[in-house]
């Protein structure tokens, strides 16, 4: 197990093997104490892990009165820790270097809270105070800690983004939970706070999501909730929000699987949420869609949704289904129920860390019951890439995977998608291919938009759609790539991957032909060669030559986030050649 891991969750298992055996007083063993079978993370430890010189964490004893040269040094400082955590940080108030709680008289904590909101506006930052706990110290006056976050959204970027997919079977809530987080009303129980993220009319009759939808929630730089609720457009919540959650929204129903996994793979999520109905359990595509987040190793979290309509024991039923789901030899997750507002900051932060901890909240979109747990939870969850990663990618040379097609009334053709690698900027010259006969053709990028705004300059790792003003659509189609003229990039019909058979009725053998998802790339393809086998079976592991059908795709030498799919076969694909 994770270091982190048995750190957080060391005073649960002493807290289980000190009063799990306990009852209530009836002895009914139905009631026996949940914290023991749960690891709470209100169960803190006396001390925390050695501060790190990398990273957005900070240790601070205390900050009482610097001198004007200390002062200049923690704000120097704070401009570092920010720029790890690419515009968020978090101090630790009343901690020593080395982990361990020492807390603050309340007059000192209110001379260091104050010198840290100097600090902050000194670089143009906000705080929130997360958190305060106290230590307990052989003294009549109480002694505490407070945990601290620290935001400002970088001079080069509009806000930070986080990508969040969207998981779970037809009919668990989806879709209405999304509408209730981005819209700021309650649902009325019959789905009215979904119908605005529906992109098609069978989808309002049906009620089922079928196509791949995109919304947005903010948050401003002091944890404020911003959505439409108080703004009327998206450009309004861009401007407002310092932070900004995107969610997309995927389909529930098995018919709807390719497209399902056409998001996971193409939009390249940073994590993916899980949601469960409380009244059904684990049911339908629930296990699909889990196994193919954990094949595609993208973290998950779970919500176990319409909580309203079931009893307290069927909701605790569902959530041990869950629990021993997570803990099988496949999954190896550690659950964290979510029960508060400190669970969820934990939660948070344990969560971007390891990718052992698999937290689960319970809520419903029509009570609002628990749903602020998942805001707090939203707005503290810090992004999965450090600033490192970002600038060595955007050193790269501009690589832009096409994931929509659009033609807008004035404006001409639209594509949407992730900028892979590299800096885009308004009127730069790219390369778009390969076309059918594996060329690739010039045009010139005449706006870029991000969240239905205005933007000069896209970077990597961020999601837009680019005008190409009168390009023929035509030429265009799904799994191209616009990338720089001195890439010189090359085209591919067959290649070689590492694949795992998670299921398949029969055997897998060459012959096949299986629909490939590789980045957004989606095409079916046939299986030429197995590397040292003639068939594979499920749960088996082996070398696979493939060779596209249809037309040549841009394929790079490198590990990619890929799934194959074929009627009733899944596998997971690592490209090697």
């Amino acid at each position: 197990m994770d270091p982190r891991v048995s750190e957080l969750f060391g005073a649960a298992a002493a807290a289980q093997k000190s009063g799990g055996r306990k009852t209530a007083k009836n002895g009914s063993k139905k009631f026996k104490n949940r914290s023991a079978r749960y690891p709470k993370a209100s169960n803190n430890p006396p001390y925390l892990p050695p501060e790190a010189e990398e990273g957005n964490i900070e240790y601070k004893l205390k900050l009482v009165n610097p001198t004007q040269c200390r002062f200049e040094h923690l704000a120097t400082q704070m401009k570092w820790r920010l720029q790890e955590g690419r515009g968020e940080a978090v101090y630790q108030i009343g901690v020593e270097d080395n982990g361990l709680l020492v807390g603050l008289t309340e007059e000192d904590m209110k001379a260091s809270l104050k010198t840290l909101r100097r600090m902050a506006e000194k670089v143009g930052a906000d705080i929130t105070v997360l958190r305060e706990r106290e230590v307990d110290h052989n003294s009549d006056e109480p002694y505490r800690i407070a945990e601290v976050l620290v935001r400002k959204v970088p001079d080069d970027q509009q806000f930070l983004d986080l990508r969040v997919a969207v998981l779970g079977n037809v009919d668990s809530g989806k879709s209405t939970l999304l509408g209730v987080l981005t819209q700021g009303e309650l649902d009325n129980g019959r789905g009215r706070a979904r119908l605005n993220l529906f992109r098609h009319l069978h989808e309002i009759q049906t009620g089922r999501t079928s196509s791949i939808s995109i919304e947005i929630l903010g948050f401003d730089s002091r944890g404020g909730v911003v959505n439409y609720s108080e703004s009327r457009t998206a450009e309004e919540i861009c401007e407002s929000a310092s932070k900004m959650i995107t969610f997309i929204d995927l389909a529930g129903h098995h018919k709807y699987l390719k497209t399902t996994i056409f998001g996971l793979t193409s939009y390249c999520p940073d994590f993916a949420m899980l949601v469960v109905s409380a009244n059904t359990g684990i049911a339908g595509t629930t296990r699909e869609h889990l196994g193919l987040a954990m094949a595609l190793k993208v973290p998950i979290f779970i919500v176990v949704s319409k909580v309203d309509l079931c009893t307290k024991g069927t909701v605790e039923r569902t959530v041990r289904q869950l629990e021993r789901i997570l803990k099988q030899p496949g999954c190896n997750k550690v659950p964290m129920l979510v029960s508060s507002t400190d669970d969820a900051v934990t939660a948070a932060q344990k969560f971007a860390q390891s990718p052992s901890i698999t937290p689960i909240f319970t809520l419903s979109s029509v009570s609002g019951e628990s749903l602020d747990l998942l805001k707090v939870f939203f707005n503290i969850l810090p992004p999965l890439s450090d600033s490192k990663e970002q600038e060595e990618l955007m050193q790269q040379l501009t690589e832009f995977q096409i994931d929509e097609i659009y033609t807008v009334p004035d404006v001409g053709t639209v594509v949407g998608g992730t900028l892979y690698s590299g800096i885009c900027r308004e009127g730069e010259q790219l390369v778009v291919g390969p076309t059918d006969a594996g060329q690739f053709r010039e045009l010139a990028v005449c706006s870029i938009q991000r969240n239905r705004s205005g933007c000069r300059v896209l970077r990597a790792g961020q999601a837009a759609t680019l005008a190409l003003g009168d390009f023929d659509r035509s030429l265009l189609r799904k799994g191209m790539v616009m990338v720089s003229p001195e890439m010189n990039p090359t085209i591919c019909w067959r290649f070689e991957a590492e694949i795992v058979l998670l299921f398949h009725a029969k055997t897998f053998h060459k012959g096949f032909q299986v629909t490939v998802h590789v980045g957004n790339v989606r095409q079916t393809a046939t299986v030429e060669a197995l590397q040292g086998k003639d068939e594979l079976r499920t749960g088996e592991k082996a070398g696979v030559r493939f060779k596209f059908i249809k037309h040549p795709e841009y394929l790079k030498c490198a590990t990619f986030r890929g799934l194959g799919v074929s009627l009733n076969t899944w596998f997971g694909a690592n490209a090697v050649d």
